[in-house]
């Protein structure tokens, strides 16, 4: 099986250098020539060349209208696919823009596969992902010794469009947890308490979530864990399922509180930071509170 990725940045790349690990060759496409050389992969030519070249196609892309365009434009993939072949969007995309290119795609006698990524750059690094993925049957058992390479937990959502609209949903609760958690420690140190202590009550009871557990131990020693999510792709997911819901009929009542707080974090100049810095822009609100001292921040990785 030849494997190609278009995207080859933060999450990209890190998924690029484990399947390049396992012995697979990958034949990879991104416009900053040094992201294809970090991720290990085969530097192509340009889309075609990728789409001539390989059975498999990955793409981690920033959003729907950057996939579309890579897919379907002048020079995109649709002019060179080979028959058969699968093109997989490991991005977190519109499902409305994914059911459009499965349907056009298949047209051509190529399949699409939806698989929305969770688990952020640390779990990309280690091959440890979580994959919701959409798609025909067929295509998805094509792609699943792929998707062993770069996962440890792949969940079948359904058909087209059923991996992104499960990531969009999950995302959304990443947002809440996050921006949410981020407010309570801010409020508790500006109370006073040792934050520390109060992250130990709150994962001990019944506030725990993901945000509490796995960001904020890091986050309140000065380590904001760089290389994922940023607030500005944060901002463009919350927007995202916002849409689908709208689409879907169904109220969306929770949406206010993390679009307000990563609008602030936009509206600081930290909109290409990592998302967890969202609780900077509301210490800032707060009158400068921070939940570790300046000096102990972690540099961003390169």
């Amino acid at each position: 099986m030849n494997v190609g990725f278009v995207g080859l940045g933060n999450m990209g790349s890190r998924m690029a250098r484990n399947i390049v690990a396992n012995g697979t060759a990958v034949i990879g496409f991104d416009p900053v020539r040094e992201n294809v050389e970090r991720s290990g992969a085969v530097a192509a030519t340009g889309l075609a060349d990728v789409a001539r070249r390989c059975d498999v196609i990955l793409m981690s892309l920033p959003s729907s209208a950057v996939v579309e365009d890579v897919v379907f434009g002048p020079d995109g993939l649709e002019h060179a696919l080979r028959q058969g072949s699968v093109v997989v969007d490991l991005s977190t995309s519109a499902p409305e823009s994914t059911r459009r290119i499965h349907a056009r795609l298949a047209r051509q006698g190529a399949r699409y596969v939806d698989a929305g990524v969770s688990g952020g750059a640390a779990a990309a690094e280690k091959g440890s992902l979580t994959l919701m993925v959409g798609g025909d049957e067929s295509a998805v058992e094509v792609v699943r010794p792929v998707f062993a390479l770069i996962a440890a937990k792949v969940f079948v959502m359904g058909g087209p469009g059923a991996g992104h609209t499960a990531k969009l949903l999950n995302n959304f609760l990443n947002g809440i947890n996050l921006s949410a958690a981020a407010e309570v420690l801010i409020a508790g140190a500006k109370a006073g308490l040792d934050v520390g202590r109060l992250l130990e009550v709150i994962n001990a009871s019944s506030g725990a979530n993901w945000a509490t557990e796995n960001r904020f131990p890091s986050i309140i020693r000065g380590d904001y864990l760089e290389g994922g999510l940023t607030s500005a792709l944060m901002m463009k997911d919350l927007l995202l399922y916002v849409e689908h819901l709208r689409e879907l009929g169904v109220p969306s009542l929770h949406a206010s509180g993390p679009v307000a707080a990563f609008g602030v974090a936009l509206h600081t100049d930290r909109g290409e930071q990592i998302s967890n810095r969202v609780v900077d822009a509301l210490g800032d609100l707060a009158g400068g509170v921070r939940l570790h001292a300046e000096t102990n921040e972690r540099k961003p990785e390169s």
